[in-house]
């Protein structure tokens, strides 16, 4: 038998019985033996290092590094051996496993962002937002500020502590006439002369009025916030209220009242109001009634501005390109002539509270297309340490539209069950507060046929936040309140009206820091809690509108307030 040494790479198969011998030299060699296709003899030790000094004495530069035999074929595995004998609906069983474990814990590259799982955020950015600093005059008026120089824009605005609620049954409405009075002209600008100063700042202004409070708001750029501040300050002090000019805005609002009379939100919540503080002054309405409006007279508007228009209860704020020590000093130049009525606002509400009455109105109208209503429980007041929580439980209902889809995959339990059925054309969640009280439930419109199956939803959700709540929901609920709360003050209008109405409402503005820890700290346990003092139990309010005889009668919502467990 003749062996050959060979400089080459030879690769030996496992079916080969073959030698391999690795030579390392200066020429990167390696040497390889090729035996025939029978089995090899068994190489002695001795054999192998004689080889290796031959082939060193040929290249004169060889070291050997490694000496391997060629390894038999593995014998086959018992999973192997064990897989051909399982059953074909075990492997797919295994395989199926297998996915669903890959979509457990899915790579973290596409998740980055877009995390369905809820999870905590540090919003300590929060802390470097622009500070507001708050001036009291000597009448009691209040002016404060939120800088952002960097900007041209600024925004200024008048917040009064006065509303519908604070009217009388006979002079009901007379807030909203007010508001749309200012507009009409004053003893030394007509209204004429109104609308060009504002249109040759490129201004704009606008004003509305609530149950509790009234506002006046102007959008300017920067070098014209003086001349904004001597607008309101005119309007507010020396409207002039001219007969003719009344008579025109009597005939408006009583169209306004007529229009307000159709199917919509506002009329739902205006009888919604009306059934669960009734005979107290939140029941009113804040356009007031037809027969109101049309005896309504100079005299009732004077008297309301002397009543509640007082220095204390107002408060001038600004944001935007503005510095504080200018608006301070501009405020005390312009507002002179301010009521001094000393009586505040605490002691008018003490004097008449709102009281919550379980109560429901119903009205009829099978013209109608779709049935609207609403179910409400008395809700905390601006100033109750469980308002925050009560925000968060209405995100946790939801609101849903279904134009805008998207619900079936929405984290609201109610929601999935409002989209997934088809059960109902829109519903939202409400948290209305108030300075004694408030509002809480679900609004909603559907089909006549699909009442009963909606109400059943909505109370079945409802009435579960006192057992089952889950820290996910909590979790993406404090989520979402904290981005509606910083998308809110987005717009320099909106932080000027963010700042009066906590200014009235808390007496100061909380930092977005605090509202934050407030937001973090609630949890499951203190949602059900919240829920107990709430809902378990509790009397509702109900207001509907439509064909809505399939809706279930009020015992049968009282019923559902609570959960009976054997």
């Amino acid at each position: 038998m003749t062996w050959h040494i060979k400089p080459l790479c030879h690769v030996i198969s496992p079916q080969s019985s073959s030698l391999q011998i690795v030579v390392s030299s200066s020429s990167s060699q390696l040497l390889s033996l090729a035996a025939p296709s029978r089995k090899l003899p068994h190489f002695p030790a001795m054999a192998i290092r004689r080889l290796l000094n031959l082939s060193g004495r040929r290249s004169h530069s060889a070291a050997v590094t490694t000496a391997t035999l060629s390894p038999p074929p593995p014998p086959p595995s018992s999973s192997s051996s064990s897989s051909s004998t399982t059953m074909i609906y075990d492997r797919a069983a295994d395989t199926v496993k297998s996915k669903l474990k890959r979509l457990e814990t899915p790579d973290s590259r596409f998740l980055r962002y877009t995390s369905p799982h809820p999870i905590l955020a540090d919003h300590s950015a929060t802390l470097s937002s622009p500070e507001t600093r708050v001036t009291t005059l000597p009448n009691g008026l209040r002016v404060a500020t939120e800088s952002r120089l960097p900007g041209r824009a600024a925004a200024v605005g008048v917040w009064i502590d006065s509303g519908s609620r604070f009217e009388s049954d006979a002079t009901n409405g007379v807030a909203h006439f007010l508001e749309r009075m200012v507009f009409k002209g004053t003893e030394k600008r007509p209204a004429r002369v109104l609308v060009e100063e504002i249109g040759s700042m490129g201004g704009h202004l606008s004003a509305c009025t609530s149950r509790e409070h009234t506002a006046y708001c102007a959008e300017v750029m920067d070098e014209n916030v003086p001349k904004a501040l001597d607008l309101l300050s005119d309007m507010l002090q020396h409207s002039c209220f001219r007969e003719d000019q009344m008579e025109r805005e009597r005939d408006l609002i009583l169209q306004q009242i007529k229009e307000a009379e159709g199917p919509s939100k506002d009329i739902i919540f205006d009888h919604l109001h009306a059934t669960a503080f009734q005979y107290t002054p939140l029941g009113r309405t804040v356009l007031g009634s037809a027969k109101n409006i049309k005896t309504i007279h100079k005299s009732h508007i004077k008297d309301y501005i002397s009543a509640h228009c007082a220095a204390h209860r107002m408060v001038i704020s600004a944001a935007g390109a503005v510095k504080h020590e200018d608006i301070v000093e501009q405020v005390k130049k312009t507002f002179t002539k301010l009521s001094a009525n000393p009586s505040v606002t605490s002691q008018l509400v003490a004097e008449k509270p709102a009281v919550f009455t379980g109560s429901e109105v119903r009205i009829i109208d099978d013209d109608l297309p779709l049935a609207q209503f609403a179910v409400a429980f008395k809700g905390a007041s601006w100033t109750d340490p469980d308002s925050i929580a009560l925000m968060v439980i209405k995100l946790m209902l939801g609101s849903w539209n279904k134009n805008a889809g998207g619900g079936k995959h929405m984290g609201s339990q109610l929601v999935q069950r409002v989209a997934i059925n088809e059960i109902a054309e829109c519903m939202m969640a409400f948290n209305t507060n108030y300075k004694d009280t408030g509002l809480f439930g679900v609004y909603a419109v559907a089909k006549p046929d699909c009442l009963d199956d909606l109400a059943y939803a909505i109370m079945l959700e409802i009435s579960k936040l006192p057992y089952r709540v889950s820290e996910e929901d909590v979790i993406r609920a404090r989520n979402q309140l904290k981005s509606s709360l910083l998308l809110h003050i987005n717009g320099l209008s909106h932080v000027v009206e963010d700042i009066g109405r906590q200014l009235l409402t808390y007496g100061r503005r909380i930092p977005l820091a605090e509202l934050f820890a407030r937001i973090d700290a609630v949890d499951a346990n203190t949602v059900k809690r919240i829920a107990n003092r709430f809902i378990f139990d509790r009397d509702i309010a109900i207001a509907a509108l439509g064909p809505i005889q399939g809706l279930p009668d009020y015992n049968w919502f009282r019923r559902r307030t609570y959960l009976l467990r054997y």
